[in-house]
């Protein structure tokens, strides 16, 4: 490997490191009582970056030999460019906490064993309503063995596991078809059904979400409160304002947040965080992908713009240390600035409080997903699960609804912040560019105003078609 990284550096540059991967990845797909789907696949090679300035030159090779891993560094380095010959490197282990012990494997686990826990879930999900008349439940693991050598002479390797268990529910009633999505998982293994949910709670979680949005009414639009429940609906603050404190938008000054550190950019009840060292969760690391270690990285305190999420192109133009946040999707792709697990902090208020103080409204329990334009903030949201709020209480469930709005302004409009923080049951994968697992969560959170998009305009001031 020191061989590697000098003919990696031989024409010059500030850094250089080797990534070494071997993932096995496993998934098992049943619709309508029979598997569909059983795949079974290998990623296995090294990516090389050479990094100068701003610049890097990347190659990678699926076989890892001497002469493909010379050929790749050689290509690296003719992509940075040139500069002064860099020394030679001698390397040594980097102690790291573990973040993700795992008790029971779930790569390796007996393909009959996995197809009972579909089965399960399928059944569990069929019996919970007879107007249920689809399910489709998927399980997928993957193992993946990393090392990391770099040119500042550390050594890393770490084993990282993942699994994840999903049912999706499809329940009719006279002609109405409504979905219903139940998801979870993260760096753990088959211990995540007895410490979380079961394959039959999922199953039935699914279904009592589908059952239940076929007596929703049409969504209201136009502005209203909004009050977003726990956990799951942290991926609204990961896509709204998260991916804008990412810091290659803010080297590249496309982002909103731009040369704003130490601007009041939300309400004071607003803290943000991104922490890549929560035990066992889907955005857990030992260690990023460039070999740092993480941290508990504080992006909004109270209100105030603290900081961004760094690799280490980044840190070196800002002058500030990485942050642990240099994450790629796999050899083939170099690292960019990417969320681990980002959320919102806790707050004093009672999350019946929340409730009891909302005249009308709308309450968001889990979402779909959504689209964010980073250079401005701009956001469209599709909740999975909503209701009316009247009055202080949850009302009629509400469907065909979007969220339309803005993520530095919302920032501005959190008015209350519950004491009941969570993370989400990890399901979340974030694509930009590439794919990374990732966390989010935050309390039970009202948000004075936003623009809620949906089919039953109801003479709503500012309506939205």
């Amino acid at each position: 490997m020191q061989r590697v990284i000098s003919l990696a550096l031989s024409r010059g540059g500030d850094f250089c490191e080797l990534f070494f991967e071997h993932t096995i990845v496993n998934q098992i797909v049943m619709e309508e009582g029979i598997v569909k789907e059983g795949e079974k696949s290998i990623s296995h090679g090294v990516g090389i970056r050479v990094v100068k300035g701003e610049g890097a030159g990347y190659a990678y090779t699926e076989e890892i030999s001497f002469d493909k891993m010379k050929e790749a560094a050689l290509i690296a380095s003719a992509i940075a460019g040139s500069g002064a010959e860099s020394g030679p490197v001698s390397l040594s282990p980097v102690p790291f906490a573990n973040r993700y012990p795992v008790e029971e494997p779930t790569t390796g686990t007996a393909l009959a064993r996995k197809i009972r826990w579909v089965e399960e879930a399928e059944a569990a999900a069929r019996a919970y309503d007879p107007r249920v008349v689809k399910a489709s439940v998927t399980i997928a693991d993957s193992l993946g063995t990393i090392q990391i050598a770099t040119s500042e002479g550390a050594l890393l390797r770490d084993v990282r596991p993942m699994m994840r268990f999903n049912v999706q529910v499809v329940a009719e009633e006279n002609g109405n078809r409504q979905v219903g999505l139940s998801s979870g998982g993260g760096r753990m293994g088959n211990e995540y059904f007895a410490k979380r949910m079961s394959p039959s709670d999922h199953g039935r979680e699914a279904a009592r979400q589908a059952v239940l949005l076929l007596g929703a009414v049409d969504a209201p639009a136009g502005p209203m409160e909004l009050i977003l429940a726990q956990a799951e609906s942290g991926v609204l603050l990961h896509e709204s304002v998260g991916h804008s404190l990412e810091a290659d938008f803010i080297r590249k000054g496309t982002s909103a947040y731009t040369d704003r550190v130490g601007d009041r950019v939300a309400s004071e009840l607003v803290t943000v965080i991104d922490d890549g060292t929560m035990p066992n969760d889907r955005g857990a690391i030992n260690f990023d992908d460039e070999g740092t270690l993480p941290e508990a990285t504080l992006l909004i305190e109270r209100g105030i713009l603290r900081g961004y999420m760094h690799d280490r192109i980044s840190a070196a133009r800002f002058a500030v240390r990485p942050t642990g946040n240099g994450r790629r999707e796999s050899y083939r792709h170099p690292p960019a600035p990417r969320m681990t697990i980002t959320y919102l902090a806790n707050g004093a208020s009672d999350p019946e409080e929340i409730l009891r103080s909302t005249k009308r409204g709308i309450f968001c329990k889990s979402f779909r997903g959504g689209e964010v334009d980073i250079s401005n903030g701009d956001f469209v949201f599709v909740p999975i699960e909503a209701y009316l709020v009247e009055n202080g209480r949850i009302a009629a469930p509400v469907k065909n609804l979007t969220l339309i709005g803005n993520g530095p302004d919302v920032l501005t409009k959190v008015t209350m912040v519950g004491s009941d923080f969570a993370l989400s049951d990890g399901r979340w994968t974030c694509g930009k560019g590439q794919h990374v697992p990732v966390g989010v969560g935050l309390p039970t959170i009202k948000i004075s105003e936003i623009t809620v998009g949906g089919s039953s305009i109801g003479g709503a001031r500012g309506a939205v078609p």
